[in-house]
């Protein structure tokens, strides 16, 4: 660092652990020089336990320690000024000191250790998070991309919500989904869903046909690990989306997963008709039975997934969060804002810790990627335009 660096940071003694233990040095030695000045009758030395009382709050074991210590010597330092050693009053004044002394160096002892523990389970937490959410990239294909995880239990930093994108020969294929349950207890199912998603998105010639792969490895999984008393209560909801590179549409099989919204320039926000499947792990099913909805996503479009934790976020009153209204404001923001946006708006309206975990995933197409309008597309009564079925067959 050099000499400009220093003069525009001057170091702040008072921030350090080492300059606020003067503090509690100081304290004791006030202390100890005005109780052997004051008459036999004044007795200032049962206050030095505040000097190893307020160390903890800056400082460490070892430092509370010296300062416990130093604050007995100087308690009998005083004795030995007013009277000697062997009084009881003076003996009682050094043992009480001393015991109250270990008992805050015990505390701080533990307090440091499950310090370190909760930072080693963080550190494992976020290795794992890793490792099952990877972090998406920011340009796919023709798409901007951003995403968001929130994590209703903060020691364990991940959850069941999850999401995945991956390129395919023409387009972007991307599942958001959402295992029963939060925190821990949910990254089985959670890691089984995203390993499948990995592996037979690039296998599966259409969604309907992945949707079912999923199902089937969900469905296996449960069969095997599934316990007993939580028979049919362990399912996931799980939104497919899949994006050609040359054509300004999107094509979606829900299975019970909310539908995304279609945030268009001119504050326009609008949400599909999708008809959802049940959620994977109920029952076994077949490609034929999931439904392929294909909607229009022009160049210029942002579409936001998300998981059930945003819209079931609930304020002081129980009020649930409005998504998507407040989205209006948001139109023209781009992925990265639009999501900092609703984290910030979401944590305003709930003004406390999430209740349940939250995943969002913003695509925007941009204008480049396709730069003549698809015609065909009619207005559909949600809002989304929508193809007609005999180009949805052919799709």
């Amino acid at each position: 660092m050099g000499l400009r660096s220093r003069l525009a940071c001057p170091r702040q003694p008072w921030q350090s652990s080492h300059a606020l233990l003067l503090l509690p040095i100081a304290l004791i030695v006030v202390i100890t020089l005005v109780d052997i000045h004051s008459p036999d009758d004044v007795h200032l030395g049962p206050a030095l336990v505040i000097a190893p009382a307020l160390t903890p709050s800056f400082a460490g074991t070892r430092s509370t320690a010296f300062v416990a210590a130093l604050a007995v010597a100087a308690q009998t330092v005083i004795a030995a000024f007013h009277g000697g050693l062997s009084t009881t009053n003076h003996i009682v004044q050094i043992g009480t000191l001393a015991v109250l002394s270990v008992v805050i160096v015990v505390y701080c002892c533990v307090r440091d250790r499950r310090r370190r523990q909760l930072a080693q389970v963080r550190s494992v937490a976020e290795a794992a998070q890793h490792v099952l959410l990877w972090p998406l990239p920011e340009q796919l294909g023709p798409l901007r991309v951003a995403c968001l995880y929130l994590a209703a239990e903060d020691e364990a930093q991940i959850g069941g919500d999850l999401y995945a994108a991956t390129r395919t020969d023409n387009g972007v294929r991307v599942m958001i989904g959402d295992v029963r349950g939060k925190g821990l207890s949910a990254i089985g199912e959670a890691a089984l869903l995203l390993g499948a998603f990995r592996e037979a998105a690039h296998r599966q010639d259409s969604l309907p046909d992945l949707a079912a792969a999923l199902e089937e490895s969900v469905s296996r999984y449960l069969a095997d690990f599934e316990p007993v008393e939580e028979l049919g209560e362990r399912f996931a909801t799980a939104l497919l989306m899949e994006i050609p590179d040359g054509d300004p549409v999107t094509r979606m099989t829900s299975c019970g997963h909310p539908p995304p919204l279609l945030l268009s320039p001119g504050n326009e926000v609008s949400v599909p008709s999708l008809h959802p499947s049940p959620p994977m792990g109920v029952h076994a099913t077949s490609p034929a039975d999931y439904t392929l909805d294909v909607f229009s996503f022009e160049p210029g479009d942002t579409l936001l997934l998300y998981t059930d934790g945003v819209i079931e976020a609930r304020d002081e009153n129980g009020g649930f969060y409005p998504l998507a209204d407040r989205l209006t404001r948001w139109t023209h923001a781009s992925p990265e804002t639009l999501l900092h946006h609703i984290r910030r708006d979401l944590h305003e309206h709930t003004g406390g810790p999430l209740d349940d975990d939250v995943a969002l995933i913003a695509l925007h197409r941009t204008p480049t990627a396709h730069r003549h309008r698809h015609h065909g597309l009619g207005i559909h009564t949600d809002g989304f335009r929508r193809r007609s079925g005999a180009e949805q067959r052919g799709a």
